[in-house]
């Protein structure tokens, strides 16, 4: 799975997060796991 840029990945072990700042290929790792892809988060509504 290649890193994808932009967004977001977070350890499952100790909480911490990265932003992907250069895509490519190859996974992220933390406390010797694969970092998790997270999810978008919402936006509040501009109305």
């Amino acid at each position: 799975m290649a890193n994808q840029l932009g967004k977001r990945y977070q350890c499952a072990k100790c909480g911490s997060s990265v932003l992907c700042t250069k895509a490519g290929q190859g996974v992220i790792h933390c406390c010797e796991v694969e970092m998790e892809l997270q999810q978008p988060r919402k936006l509040p509504s501009s109305d």
